[in-house]
């Protein structure tokens, strides 16, 4: 309201006493004052009046000047003023940082609240600010703490923010080194491969039958199915139960003397060779 009169240029009023009424005596300077003055208080009361709400205007007695009208107005909010102290003073000590993050933005609203306190007459010195604002800091902070306390110097509250961002630089830093040390150590271990998977091999896909990316198995040159689940191999089988076999694992050569009938089977690392007798 008081913005919206001095841009209108009626705030005259509000800025000087009144003057003495004009005489036959008065110059023309002085009438002319006072008319500016007579026309500004006028003015202003009315659109003072005007966004006063209507549930409290009654209980505003009639001033004859704005000066008496704003005073009036303030006797009205004297006790709004101690509820409001209360109620930041409450949200003061109820402030917590959480975490390491905008630590800059938590102090200058404690700052800001400290400040709004000044203003309805409850002030405390800067001192007290500061160790206040530590008190609201996170554990993570307690290094940060330990290290103001056994210095003889006393910060500012500028100076405690300064620290602060670059506290919270620091262990962001740590952090981010830490998370790398644990992912690059959870994938050394993974490449080791686990104890307990040995001997169980690599897990292959199950291929769906019918896909034209499935081998075509040797014997029977069909595919989609395994060697014991082939027909012809194990009718094979019955008809030549006088076979013996020879098995050698893990080698990529075998030289066999006497290569009449003979069959390989290459599966990864193990070669399977049969001789009928």
């Amino acid at each position: 309201m008081l913005l919206a009169l001095g841009c209108m240029d009626l705030d005259l009023a509000l800025r000087i006493e009144e003057p003495a009424s004009p005489t036959e005596q008065s110059s023309q300077v002085d009438c002319t004052l006072y008319e500016r003055w007579e026309r500004s208080n006028r003015l202003s009361i009315m659109i003072i009046k005007t966004h006063i709400s209507q549930s409290i205007r009654g209980s505003i007695p009639e001033c004859r000047t704005v000066k008496e009208l704003m005073g009036a107005i303030d006797e009205q909010f004297v006790s709004s003023d101690k509820a409001q102290a209360s109620t930041l003073m409450a949200k003061l000590c109820s402030m917590k940082l959480k975490g390491t993050e905008n630590v800059r933005g938590h102090i200058m609203e404690m700052r800001d609240i400290a400040a709004q306190l000044k203003a309805l007459d409850v002030d405390f010195s800067e001192s007290f600010l500061v160790h206040f604002i530590l008190t609201s800091l996170p554990a993570e902070y307690t290094a940060f703490k330990v290290s103001y306390m056994t210095h003889k110097e006393k910060w500012s509250v500028n100076e405690l923010l300064n620290m602060c961002v670059q506290e919270q630089g620091r262990l962001k830093q740590e952090k981010l080194e830490s998370v790398n040390f644990v992912s690059h150590k959870g994938q050394s271990s993974k490449s080791k491969g686990d104890p307990k998977d040995k001997g169980k091999g690599v897990a292959v896909p199950i291929k769906k039958k019918g896909d034209k990316t499935l081998p075509t198995y040797f014997f029977c040159k069909k595919k989609g199915h395994l060697k014991k689940e082939c027909i012809k191999y194990q009718t094979w089988l019955k008809k030549n139960e006088g076979m013996t076999s020879f098995v050698c694992y893990k080698s990529n050569f075998v030289n066999l003397h006497n290569s009449h009938n003979t069959w390989w089977i290459d599966s990864g690392s193990t070669i399977h060779v049969s001789t009928v007798m």
